[in-house]
C-alpha cells in the first residue's frame, strides 16, 4: 500500500465501468492517489466528495458505545462539548489505524464539512476522545506484549518448551557437558569457519584401545582411538568418537556413566596419540591413521577444543621456539604416535616423550623407510602461560593463542647412547625435588629392545635435563604400553605411581598382554608388587588408559589380544583403590574434594597432585618406607643413592596434616616451595614451625589459666572481706556503740562522745522525745565532722582498707580489671 494513498471504495457499477472503458486491471482494494481521476476515457478531474463510513469499535462495551446521548444543561458542559468537537486537521498522508476496522456494510455517513487545502483534510467530529484514548491503549498494549515476547525467548531457548538446547542467558550449568549441536571451528586459508556437526558418538562398542583421554573437573573425556563392533572385526577399526566419562556420580563398572559428544568433523581420526589438557581446554596431539584400509596421513595441525564453548578449533602449521636445551627453532612440529604424553595444567605445559615415526604419521613418507623411533621431548606451553626454558617467553611473556612449541632434544644424557630410543612408555609428574616438580618415565622399547625397570629416566622441568635413578626391590617384568598415575600421601612425604598391564614385544603378533600392578614409591624408588590373589582382576591388557580421581584409578579400554583367546567382547570400564589395592565393581565417588581433586592438607598447593582426595598410603607400602596411612614415611631419599639432579639435592613438598579435633596428625620435614605455592615449607632439620606455634599458644592459655585462677582467689578472699566488715558493723550497731566504733581507738571513741554527744541512746532518745535540731545535750542528732587535718577515720591498715574499699560489694569483673588494688586489700587485711 502507497504511503501517500486514502482509503477509497468505488461502487460496483463504477468499479465494472472503470474496468471495461479504460482497458485496465481495476487497482487493488480501490486505493488510489490522491488527486487522481478516477478510471474513465475522460480527463482527469477533482475527485468528487466522498463519503466515510462511521469507525466501528473494536470492543463493544455495555454503557459505553451504547450509551445514549443527553444534552445537559450547564454552562461547562456547553464548553467541553464546544472544545471536543472542533474539527481535527489530519495529514492526508497518515494512515489511520481504525481505518482498516471499517465495515463494509455500515451505513454511509455525509461529509457534512470537510476543507481541502494543500495536502490536509479536515473532518470535524469524527474523532474523538475515546478514539484516541482506545489507540493509545492499544499501542501500549502491543509494546508490552512485544517487551515481554524479547524477555521471554531467550529464557525459553534454553527450555523443552522451544526444543532448544541452547546456552541460558540464567548463567552456566555445571557438570558433564550435555550433547548438543557443536559447532565445530577452524582455519582455512587463514579465515576462521565453522562447521556443524550432526551425529553423536557412539559409546556401545566391543573393545575400544589406543585411544586419547584427559581428565578435567570430574569428567574424563576419550577422543579417537581404535573400536571394534563385534569381536571378529579385524578392518576398519579407526574413530574420531568424542565420549565423557561423569566420575562426580557413582557408577557400576558394568555401566558407566558415559556419554556421547557429536563427532567432530575437523580433527583426523588418530590412535596412540595424546590429549593435553589446561584448566578449560583440551588439546589434541600426534596419532597414527589407520592401517587396513590404509589412509594418507595429512600435515599435523594442533586441533583444540575449548569446553565452555563446546568448539574445535585448527592451529596450522606448529613452529617449534628456540629454548634451553632443544633445537635452535623455527622447525615444523611434526606428528608422531606411541609416545608418553602427560599434562601439567598447573604449570601450564604438556609433554610428549619420544614415540616413532612412519608412513602411517607423516606425510610423504615412503612406504620403503622403515620405522623411526625417538627420544626426544615435545613441550607445548599452553595459552596465556609463562616458560622460563623458552626464550620468546623470558622476562614474564605469555604464550599467545596458538600455544608455543619447544622441541628439547640435548637434555642432559639425552643425546648419549646410555638414553636409548623408545615407544609405548609412561610419563608421571611428581611435583617437589626441585623449582617445577620432575617428570619420570617409566616402560617402553623399540623394535630390538625394552627399556629397563631397574634404572628410571628422571626429568628435571626447571632445568630441562634428564637424570637415571636406580631403583631397589623385585621390578616387574618388562613391557611396553602400560598405564600409569601418581597418588599423593597426606603429608607429601611420598607420592606413589601406580602402574598396571602392558604387554611384551614378542613374539612379534603373538604378545602376551599383562594384568599385574605394581607400585613405584618416591623417594624411595622401590618397586612393590601388588597382591591381587582371589580378587575379581580384569584381562590382561595394552593400549588402555588411566586416570584417578577420589583415590581411584579408572582403567578405561585396552586390547586384550586376537579373539582366538576366546575373551570376545570387553566391557573396558574397571576401577581399582589405590589405599585398598583391590578392584572394585563401581566407582564411589566422593563429596568435600575441590576442583582439583587435591587431599585436603594440600589444597591450598596448586602444585600438589590431582585425584589424590581421601588417599591414604597402603599398608604394603609402608611396610617399605615406614609411617603411616596420613605419611610420615621415614624413608625420605632413594634407596639407592642418586649421583646428581634434583633427587640428591631436592625433597618432596609435604604438609603438616590435622584431625577434626585439630591434633596434629603426621610432622614431616619439607622442601623448597615451588613458585606459586602458598605452602610454606623448611628444610628437613630446622625447626617445626607448627610445633612452636602450637607451644606457644598452650602457653598463652596456661597463662591465661593461671591467672584467671588467682584472680579468683584474691575475689574469694576480698569478697570474705566485705562480708566481715558489714557484720562487724551490724554488730556494732546492735550493741549501741557509735557507726565507727569497730574501727576507732577506744580513746578518740570517748573523746568523741563526750564532745558531740552522738552516742546512739542519745540519738535515741532525742528522736523520740521529739525535740527540735540544735537543742542542747541529747536533745537531738548532729553528724560528727572529719578528723582534723583530713585524716581518715582508723588509725591501722585494716580501718584503712576496709575505709578506702570495702564501701562496696567487690565483683570478679572488678578484680579482672584492678588485680593489684584488691590484692593490697587483702593483704592489708
Amino acid at each position: 500500500m502507497d504511503g501517500e494513498s486514502t482509503p477509497y471504495q468505488p461502487s460496483a457499477g463504477q468499479a465494472q465501468t472503470a474496468y471495461l472503458d479504460a482497458g485496465r486491471p481495476l487497482e487493488r482494494a480501490g486505493i488510489r492517489r490522491p488527486h487522481s481521476p478516477l478510471p474513465s476515457d475522460g480527463p482527469s478531474k477533482s475527485p468528487a466528495p466522498r463519503t466515510r463510513r462511521p469507525r466501528v469499535s473494536v470492543f463493544k462495551e455495555l454503557d459505553v458505545d451504547t450509551m445514549p446521548v443527553t444534552h445537559i444543561e450547564d454552562p461547562q458542559w456547553d464548553f467541553i462539548n464546544n472544545v471536543t468537537t472542533q474539527p481535527i486537521e489530519r495529514l492526508r498522508n497518515q494512515s489511520d489505524l481504525f481505518d482498516s476496522l471499517q465495515s463494509a456494510n455500515s451505513p454511509t455517513e455525509s461529509q457534512t464539512s470537510s476543507e481541502s487545502c494543500g495536502g490536509m483534510t479536515v473532518f470535524p467530529g469524527t474523532d474523538t476522545e475515546w478514539s484516541r484514548s482506545w489507540r493509545a491503549f492499544s499501542s501500549s498494549r502491543l509494546m508490552t506484549l512485544a517487551l515481554i515476547l524479547i524477555l521471554a525467548m531467550p529464557i525459553l531457548y534454553d527450555t523443552p518448551l522451544l526444543g532448544k538446547a541452547g546456552p541460558s542467558i540464567i548463567g552456566a550449568k555445571a557438570g558433564v557437558i550435555q550433547k548438543s549441536e557443536i559447532r565445530k571451528k577452524d582455519f582455512v586459508d587463514g579465515q576462521l569457519v565453522t562447521r556443524q556437526q550432526v551425529t553423536d558418538s557412539d559409546t556401545s562398542v566391543c573393545n575400544r584401545w589406543s585411544h586419547q583421554s584427559a581428565l578435567i573437573n570430574g569428567t574424563i573425556y576419550i577422543y579417537g582411538g581404535r573400536s571394534t563392533t563385534d569381536a571378529s572385526q579385524t578392518s576398519n577399526e579407526w574413530n574420531n568418537n568424542f565420549l565423557t566419562i561423569d566420575v562426580t556420580k557413582s557408577w557400576e563398572i558394568s555401566s558407566p556413566n558415559i556419554s556421547g559428544l557429536p563427532v567432530p568433523s575437523g580433527p583426523p581420526a588418530v590412535a596412540n596419540g595424546y590429549l593435553w589438557n589446561s584448566y578449560d581446554s583440551l588439546y589434541l596431539y600426534g596419532g597414527e591413521f589407520q592401517d587396513s584400509p590404509a589412509e594418507t596421513p595429512v600435515a599435523y595441525s594442533m586441533w583444540e577444543y575449548n569446553i565452555s564453548g563446546s568448539s574445535w578449533t585448527e592451529h596450522q602449521n606448529p613452529q617449534t621456539a628456540a629454548g634451553n636445551n632443544s633445537d635452535s627453532g623455527n622447525q615444523p612440529v611434526l606428528g608422531s604416535a606411541e609416545g608418553a604424553g602427560i599434562s601439567v595444567p598447573e604449570l601450564g605445559r604438556g609433554w610428549y616423550f619420544a614415540g616413532h615415526e612412519d608412513h602411517f604419521t607423516t606425510p610423504g613418507w615412503s612406504i620403503d623407510i622403515f620405522r623411526v623411533y625417538l627420544k626426544s621431548l615435545l613441550e607445548f606451553t599452553f595459552p596465556g602461560y609463562t616458560n622460563d626454558g623458552v626464550q620468546s617467553l623470558g622476562g614474564g611473556k605469555t604464550a599467545g593463542s596458538d600455544g608455543v612449541w619447544r622441541n628439547i632434544t640435548q637434555g642432559g644424557i639425552q643425546n648419549t647412547s646410555e638414553f636409548p630410543s623408545r615407544a609405548d612408555s609412561v610419563l608421571v609428574y611428581v611435583p617437589g625435588y626441585g623449582v617445577n616438580g620432575i617428570l619420570v618415565g617409566i616402560a617402553g622399547g623399540n623394535n630390538l629392545s625394552f627399556n629397563p625397570m631397574n634404572v628410571i629416566d628422571v626429568f628435571d622441568i626447571a632445568s630441562s635435563t634428564w637424570y637415571k635413578q636406580s631403583t631397589s626391590g623385585k621390578y616387574p617384568i618388562l613391557r611396553v604400553n602400560p598405564c600409569a598415575v601418581a597418588a599423593s600421601a597426606p603429608d607429601g612425604s611420598s607420592t606413589n605411581i601406580y602402574m598396571f598391564g602392558g604387554q611384551n614385544l614378542f613374539p612379534f603378533e603373538n604378545q602376551t598382554q599383562y594384568s599385574d600392578t605394581w607400585i613405584l614409591t618416591i623417594p624411595s624408588f622401590t618397586w612393590i608388587e601388588v597382591d591381587t590373589n582371589g580378587q575379581s582382576v580384569p584381562p590382561g591388557r595394552t593400549g588402555h588408559s588411566c586416570n584417578i580421581w577420589d583415590g581411584q584409578m579408572i582403567v578405561v579400554g585396552g586390547y586384550t589380544g586376537p579373539q582366538t583367546n576366546g575373551l570376545g567382547c570387553d566391557s573396558g570400564f574397571y576401577v581399582f583403590s589405590t589405599t585398598n589395592l583391590t578392584w572394585q565393581n563401581n566407582f564411589n565417588s566422593l563429596s568435600g574434594g575441590n576442583t582439583l581433586n587435591q587431599q585436603s592438607s594440600q589444597q591450598e598447593d596448586p602444585s600438589a597432585l590431582s585425584g589424590s582426595y581421601d588417599y591414604q598410603v597402603p599398608v604394603a607400602v609402608q611396610a617399605v618406607i615406614g609411617g603411616k596411612g596420613s605419611g610420615g614415611a621415614t624413608i625420605t631419599a632413594p634407596a639407592q643413592s642418586a649421583t646428581a639432579g634434583p633427587l640428591a639435592t631436592g625433597k618432596p613438598i609435604t604438609y603438616t596434616v590435622t584431625a577434626v579435633n585439630g591434633a596434629v596428625v603426621t610432622e614431616t620435614g619439607t622442601s623448597s616451595t615451588t613458585p606459586g605455592s602458598s605452602v610454606s615449607t623448611k628444610a628437613k632439620g630446622g625447626p617445626n614451625v607448627a610445633a612452636i606455634v602450637a607451644g606457644v599458644v598452650a602457653g598463652c592459655f596456661a597463662l591465661l589459666a593461671g591467672y584467671l585462677a588467682f584472680c579468683v582467689w584474691i575475689y574469694r578472699r576480698q569478697l570474705a572481706l566485705y562480708k566481715n566488715h558489714v557484720a562487724m558493723t551490724q554488730r556494732a550497731a546492735a550493741a549501741g556503740g557509735a557507726e565507727k566504733a569497730p574501727f576507732l581507738p577506744s580513746s578518740e571513741v570517748s573523746s568523741a562522745r563526750d564532745k558531740w554527744g552522738t552516742d546512739q541512746s542519745s540519738r535515741q532518745a532525742g528522736s523520740g522525745s521529739g525535740s527540735a535540731p540544735g537543742a542542747s545535750g541529747s536533745s537531738g542528732y548532729e553528724p560528727a565532722p572529719p578528723l582534723p587535718g583530713g585524716m581518715p577515720v582508723g588509725g591501722n591498715s585494716t580501718a584503712n582498707s576496709s575505709t578506702e574499699n570495702l564501701l562496696g560489694e567487690p565483683t570478679f569483673f572488678g578484680v579482672l580489671l584492678n588485680p593489684r588494688r584488691s590484692l593490697r586489700v587483702v593483704n592489708r587485711d
